[in-house]
């Protein structure tokens, strides 16, 4: 498997599942209809244990653009490389927003409030505060980098064009991770923390016909974009001078 592959299909897979226990959790007459926070961060922990488990051994699973960037940033991944794995993850989560959305059609269509529809594509803030949901992010994917510095414990000696990532035994300690983030960190914004999982189902979201459509709140689009960008290159930074 190419690490193109690799990445879509990981991030194919972290969506499918993802936003897949969102519609479960909140489209009408599902058989996980209101089950809660609880189900919800879990099968986004176990949609990143298999996202990971499927492309570790061929790309390194980094299927989130901050990975990408944050390992780039600390020199540990090739900028030359860059451009193709965020394409892979950006494809991979628009495919698996799309089957989300095909598999629950007949939910969506029973489901009355558009801002529910929307909740199984991208996030939404609890509270629309542009500053705090940017802060909420940055610190959201600051934890999640940082942390996943030490479960790769990166040593490239140089070979900065052999791709670096959770591998599969990273597998099971980021799935934890993600899951206390989402515990702890994700009450605010929904918990993006990986701007190909909010952009890739938003594009979609926009695209698709769909009764009692909502917005795509545009307007808000880039928070989940930039802000776990950003996180990731200040957990970068802070490795960097921590391991020097």
């Amino acid at each position: 498997m190419s690490q193109f592959v690799a990445e879509f299909m990981g991030t194919f897979f972290l969506i499918l599942i993802g936003n897949g226990v969102v519609a479960n959790v909140v489209l009408k007459d599902t058989k996980g209809f209101n089950s809660g926070w609880i189900v919800i961060t879990a099968g986004w922990a176990f949609a990143v244990f298999t996202g990971v488990v499927i492309s570790a051994p061929y790309s390194g699973a980094h299927i989130n653009p901050a990975v990408t960037i944050g390992l780039a940033i600390a020199g540990e991944f090739s900028w030359a490389l860059v451009p193709k794995f965020i394409l892979a993850q950006m494809l991979g989560a628009m495919a698996g927003s799309f089957l989300v959305w095909i598999m629950y059609k007949d939910h969506f269509n029973r489901t009355e409030d558009p801002l529910l529809k929307r909740a199984a594509f991208c996030t939404t803030p609890a509270i629309k505060s542009p500053f705090s949901n940017i802060i909420s992010e940055v610190i959201g994917t600051f934890t999640l980098i940082f942390v996943i510095f030490y479960v790769t414990d990166p040593v490239m000696g140089g070979d900065t064009e052999t791709p670096i990532g959770m591998g599969s035994l990273g597998a099971i300690p980021v799935t934890f991770l993600v899951w206390a983030i989402g515990l702890a960190l994700g009450g605010t914004t929904g918990y993006a923390i990986n701007p190909a999982r909010d952009l890739g189902p938003r594009i979609i979201y926009s695209l698709i016909p769909q009764k009692k459509k909502g917005s795509s709140d545009w307007s808000y689009a880039w928070i989940p974009v930039v802000a776990p960008l950003a996180g990731a290159g200040l957990a970068a930074l802070v490795f960097l001078y921590l391991s020097s």
